[in-house]
């Protein structure tokens, strides 16, 4: 691996990293006053047989700087993780829950040699109730399998042979490892369903009785009926990237407690002047984005701290951006929660998985090949398997969060199979967001909207029976001396010699494709990209995040007439 000197990029001369890093409470919706941090510095190990010879810092993975390991593993290798802990006073005479938010591929876990769980899948939190194996000094032991050429579960954009559109793979412990301690009854989830002026909330677990109290200018108490409750706003403010405005309220029931928030915003598909118009809260909007792929150079899929998540979306702000769509991977809830905070549309992608061809995802479609009847397409059961149960888990996980307003089940044809019965499976399972059942190409299902790629010629519009986005367009590539990844090789769709040529360039493409569309019909765009990444330049920021490619007064004239030409829709 190339990093032209990222090893210092979050300390200063002489600074370590703190074992207390990550130490923000995890799952921002579903909040208790119970928190115990296990991450830090963790025996760890490498090999066909346990072993404890490397010291790792969790919650990073392996292959990342951060990590202190910085490499990654050989096939049919595990890695082993080990630490020691006591729990503080408050955390007697609970049940106690063990929280990993997210471990690559499939993870064992042992408390003091008693055999915890185990779970399958790279991308999800999952919990144990370890109360009855605990003592008064405890050791977590965890063993990972992470077999990423078998592409049987979801993997993105990891390869085993890095380069281009392509990046180092992520294996283990990658999201905070914590503890909570719940009382004997306790609530186990949350569901939010809103609309323009009410609020649903229905509790799983805890006792049959309980409350919800929405907080404001003074507390109201509703009572839940059945684990359920349904609160009707008066004089309500909609939630939107201008105006992110949020709910907080707490559910209380028996002697379980958990704070959460909702927002209030509705999205449809309207027809405006005979043109299909994707609507945020009756009106149109245009969703004006970035790609963004989740990727730092220190520490790979987790940033070295929370704020670089914040840094991220504020930076998109400041040139006037409202959507990111993030790419084939899903992040910690931390991550959503500041896109609901802070005011930014989030388009998910569900992960692939299954086998990559270029000649038939890249190639072919790019030159106009994209129709094709995927019924028998990638016909392995074990692998459509795992698809759909990611594809579950990322609804249900992420579905409470207002910012995320789209979600594209299958990219480029990478994994994709069946899609008219994958469409029909996420309408049952989330009926309240924009469906992209394809994004690119390999279209023939239903879909909520047509999401077209656009890179190697002009982007042009044909009005149809649903809305138009371009879900991908641009790729622009700089590379910026002395903040570059790998100077050696560089990828991207076309090549300035200049930041200032860049930029310009950049805003020409707006001025002369995307803005003219609008009024055609366009409902969005989504640039790539946010960063770079790894060989990839074609980022509106550098890898390290030091150095903009394009500024604020640059292109904030562009976002403007983004905004004029939608407002006059």
């Amino acid at each position: 691996m190339r990093f032209s000197g990222f090893e210092k990029l979050y300390t200063k001369e002489g600074e370590s990293l703190s074992e207390k890093i990550w130490n923000v409470y995890p799952r921002p919706q579903m909040k208790r006053n119970s928190f115990y941090s296990l991450n830090g510095i963790w025996d760890f190990g490498c090999g066909f047989e346990k072993v404890y010879d490397e010291k790792i810092r969790v919650p990073f993975a392996p292959e990342s700087l951060l990590s202190g390991v910085g490499r990654g593993h050989n096939k049919g290798e595990k890695l082993f993780y080990r630490r020691g802990f006591s729990l503080p006073e408050e955390f007697h005479g609970g049940r106690v829950l063990l929280h990993i938010g997210a471990c690559d591929q499939v993870c064992d876990v042992y408390l003091n040699g008693r055999e915890i769980g185990k779970h399958e899948g790279g991308y999800h939190p999952f919990c144990f109730d370890v109360t009855d194996a605990l003592q008064k000094e405890n050791t977590i032991e965890i063993s990972v399998t992470d077999e990423l050429h078998s592409h049987e579960f979801p993997y993105g954009k990891q390869t085993d042979a890095r380069g281009g559109m392509w990046y180092t793979p992520v294996s283990g412990i990658w999201q905070t490892v914590w503890m909570e301690c719940v009382p004997e009854k306790y609530i186990r989830k949350i569901s939010i369903q809103t609309g323009a002026d009410w609020a649903e909330i229905t509790v799983d677990g805890g006792c049959d009785c309980g409350e919800v109290i929405l907080h404001g200018d003074k507390e109201i108490s509703f009572p839940l009926v059945g684990r359920k409750t349904k609160i009707s706003i008066d004089n309500p403010v909609l939630w939107s990237p201008e105006n992110p405005h949020l709910y907080t309220f707490t559910v209380a029931s028996g002697e379980d407690r958990v704070d959460s928030y909702f927002a209030l915003r509705t999205l449809e598909t309207k027809e405006i002047g005979g043109v299909k118009r994707m609507c945020l809260n009756g009106k149109p909007y245009f969703f004006h984005g970035v790609l963004d792929q989740g990727y730092y150079p220190d520490g790979l899929f987790t940033p070295a701290a929370p704020e670089n998540y914040e840094k991220d979306i504020l930076f998109l702000k400041s040139l006037g951006l409202n959507t990111l769509r993030k790419h084939i991977k899903c992040e910690p809830e931390w991550f959503y929660y500041l896109c609901d905070k802070l005011g930014m549309c989030v388009f998910q992608d569900m992960i692939n998985n299954g086998d990559y061809n270029f000649i038939r995802d890249t190639a072919l479609p790019t030159v106009g090949f994209k129709k094709k009847n995927d019924v028998r397409a990638h016909r392995n059961e074990k692998t459509r398997k795992r698809f759909i149960e990611c594809m579950e888990e990322t609804a249900e996980r992420l579905k409470n969060h207002p910012s995320i307003v789209y979600w594209t089940i299958f990219n480029e044809g990478w994994g994709q199979f069946d899609s008219q019965r994958m469409y029909e499976k996420m309408k049952e399972m989330d009926n309240s967001r924009f469906i992209a059942t394809v994004s690119g190409w390999f279209k023939g299902a239903d879909t909520d909207v047509t999401a077209e790629h656009v890179y190697f010629k002009p982007v042009k519009i044909k009005r149809g029976d649903k809305p138009v986005l371009v879900s991908e367009f641009g790729g622009y590539a700089y590379q910026e001396k002395g903040h570059v990844f790998n100077p050696d090789k560089e990828f991207g769709y076309k090549k300035f010699a200049s930041r200032k040529e860049l930029s310009e360039g950049i805003c020409a493409l707006y001025q002369n494709e995307i803005i003219p569309a609008i009024e055609k019909g366009l409902c969005g765009s989504i640039y790539t990209q946010l960063s770079d990444v790894e060989d990839e330049i074609n980022g509106l920021i550098t890898y390290d995040r030091r150095v903009m490619k394009v500024l604020p007064e640059e292109f904030l004239p562009v976002s403007k007439a983004i905004y004029d030409a939608i407002g006059k829709v």
